[in-house]
């Protein structure tokens, strides 16, 4: 006889809180700042009492001992955080948490407990660490994260996912075009190469012109209030008590801390930077040379994906095996695209294999009329 219905969601529930306090445990070893990798591990102590909540619900119900181990998905997550860090999950697992901030109001087991309270707390927490890991860290925002902005790693993951199904959906579409047309093999070839390479230097050099505005910007932003600092220091000081105050602080702490922080010119500007304009002075958006690379470099994986085939087949042969392999890998980006949305791999793979198949059976129908256009 199969399970109960509630069984089923006792096990659903034990899966995703044993799946989140492994992953916040990985991301806790690999954190470099002591303050923030405690705050993993107490998330991951909250999900592991969580999970023996619902192991026990589901002993008593069935009868039975309960043993569960991490899911494929939590498997993969824990590999990128140990070997790209914890900032490079952090925005996916904040969506996960949020997703999953009112999971316990409609459950009946769980009124009564602290659960529906904490998972709120958790999902406000990941999205502070989550904003803040854009702009760095500091030891009065930690303050405020008790009882509770994208250059950070986890969107330059999702970015090389996008950018890779880029490559590989532009250039296949483009040699599906070159099919329909009915051109030469090595005419083919030379399509598909132009294609990458023109496909590339233009990820790259648009990802280059955004972060270097991004960045003079910032700069142009970070003058002005050096400029304001320099004319108008009283008004900046009675600036920064207000942010302190927002804060938190009483109106004499604050102006008294601002008082303080206005003494030196230097930590001044860069208190202002970081809490009125919200911008690192350290970093201002990471380095235009790396996001153009990086853009580079992904989107040719991609890429490669429908050229390679073209390689090793000729004629016939050969767009079928480029059908193959861009399907194949239009299928996986689709699967690994649920790493940041947490939704079903095949589902999500099947669509994003249609859409791709879709817009291949675009430009083949355009490259046929084209054809025989010319044919005519």
């Amino acid at each position: 006889m199969g399970e109960s219905q509630d069984v089923r969601r006792y096990r659903a529930n034990l899966q995703d809180e044993t799946d989140s306090a492994i992953l916040y445990r990985a991301m806790a070893a690999v954190e470099a700042k002591p303050e923030i990798a405690e705050l993993y591990l107490r998330l991951a102590r909250a999900e592991e009492a969580h999970a023996l909540f619902w192991q026990r619900r589901i002993e008593k119900a069935t009868g039975r001992t309960v043993k569960i181990g991490p899911s494929g998905r939590a498997r993969v997550m824990v590999w990128l955080t140990r070997r790209l860090g914890a900032n490079a999950v952090l925005p996916s697992v904040m969506n996960q948490e949020a997703g999953n901030r009112a999971v316990y109001d409609g459950q009946a087991e769980a009124r009564g407990t602290a659960m529906p309270a904490q998972e709120r707390s958790h999902a406000r927490l990941l999205a502070h660490l989550a904003s803040r890991s854009r702009h760095g860290w500091d030891g009065s925002r930690y303050a405020q994260l008790e009882g509770r902005h994208g250059a950070g790693g986890g969107n330059t993951l999702r970015a090389a996912v996008l950018g890779a199904n880029d490559g590989l959906v532009s250039t296949f579409g483009l040699v599906m075009g070159a099919a329909g047309a009915a051109f030469a093999p090595a005419t083919l070839v030379a399509t598909a190469v132009a294609g990458t390479l023109a496909g590339a230097c233009s990820m790259a050099m648009g990802e280059w012109i955004s972060v270097q505005s991004s960045r003079e910007l910032y700069q142009r932003q970070i003058a002005a209030e050096a400029d304001e600092l320099e004319s108008a220091p009283a008004e900046e000081r009675e600036e920064l008590a207000l942010i302190y105050q927002a804060k938190g602080f009483s109106d004499e702490e604050a102006h008294r801390i601002a008082a303080r922080v206005m003494e030196d010119k230097g930590s001044a500007l860069d208190t202002l930077t970081r809490e009125e304009l919200g911008i690192n002075p350290d970093d201002l958006g990471g380095s235009p040379w790396a996001a153009a690379l990086s853009s580079f470099v992904v989107f040719v994986l991609g890429a490669l994906i429908p050229v390679l085939p073209l390689a090793f087949f000729s004629g016939r042969e050969a767009v079928l095996a480029c059908m193959v392999a861009s399907g194949a890998g239009l299928f996986l980006i689709g699967a690994a695209i649920t790493l940041f949305t947490g939704g079903s791999a095949l589902r999500s793979g099947l669509r994003q294999l249609a859409i791709g198949a879709a817009a291949a059976g675009v430009t083949y129908g355009a490259g046929w009329l084209f054809g025989v256009s010319l044919g005519g």
